[in-house]
């Protein structure tokens, strides 16, 4: 069985005014999520060039693809794609940005906050001879224009570059699944069917999800909804909420089969790794 360990984890970007969770402290955390639960590829979010150089240090087996969105170099974030060089080939490689002109370096688009990308690549694993692709993205935060318009451009460009081929898509969406964004995704009572729909890992797995239902939680203690869950009032607005902040995704299309599903929940001794906690889906190719 050709099964694949993916993951999708926003790492949370190195705030130097963030005296509470330095990335000093939490980038051996980071590095472990990935190497103690054996992932195959991971997708990241808020890397920047620092972060990346000292994850590329802790993890020597992976190597990685990506550019800074600033410049499509270095600067600004990344959403690099970290994956087992033992295992896969890299066969090709890109970055395109979240905009009117998707090949333009540092281009911002429509309404976003921010300048958004999406970098992509091409896997041949070396033991069964199989390719896909992998598609990786950070969503604006603010605009919802923005939002709707790079989920329609992310489609097209799937289409574009890896057609029929197994496609793995990770990324910080920024919406959850009641979203307009999300149902664009999805095809979720989407007239425009001139894009093939993405399906959502979770909704697929063959077992139970494991794990919280949530995937951001700002460093705030998970262990209180669990309590939260004995009092009857409180369970309407805890299934809202949790709903709410599912907001980091893995879908895939085309070739894969759901294994397993999960969101890792890990802390230290109280401390989290990130503001987010990682989603991990164990995908059989076929």
């Amino acid at each position: 069985m050709n099964l694949i360990r993916s993951m999708t984890y926003n790492i949370n970007y190195d705030n130097p005014k963030d005296k509470n969770n330095p990335w000093k402290y939490r980038k051996e955390m980071v590095a472990s999520m990935i190497r103690f639960h054996r992932v195959d590829v991971a997708g990241l979010q808020e890397v920047l060039k620092n972060q990346l150089d000292d994850l590329e240090k802790l993890l020597p087996n992976y190597g990685w693809v990506g550019v800074g969105r600033d410049d499509g170099i270095n600067k600004g974030e990344f959403t690099p794609i970290f994956y087992l060089k033992q295992r896969f080939e890299l066969l090709s490689s890109g970055t395109f940005w979240l905009s009117k002109t998707p090949d333009e370096a540092g281009s911002r688009g429509w309404d976003a906050a921010c300048k958004r990308i999406v970098t992509w690549a091409e896997f041949k694993d070396r033991a069964f001879e199989s390719r896909f692709y992998h598609f990786n993205t950070h969503f604006d935060h603010i605009g919802f224009n923005a939002k709707h318009k790079s989920a329609y451009l992310l489609l097209r460009k799937i289409q574009e570059i890896c057609s029929d081929l197994p496609t793995i898509v990770t990324g910080d969406f920024n919406c959850n699944e009641r979203s307009e964004t999300y149902k664009i995704l999805t095809g979720h009572g989407r007239k425009d069917l001139e894009y093939r729909s993405l399906r959502d890992a979770q909704l697929e797995s063959t077992y139970d999800h494991h794990g919280p239902t949530i995937t951001y939680h700002n460093y705030k203690a998970t262990r209180l909804f669990g309590l939260m869950k004995k009092f009857k009032r409180l369970k309407s607005a805890l299934r809202k909420f949790n709903v709410e902040m599912r907001i980091d995704f893995i879908f895939i299309k085309n070739n894969f089969k759901v294994y397993q599903y999960g969101v890792l929940s890990d802390i230290w001794d109280g401390w989290y790794p990130s503001d987010h906690m990682p989603v991990v889906a164990d995908l059989v190719l076929y």
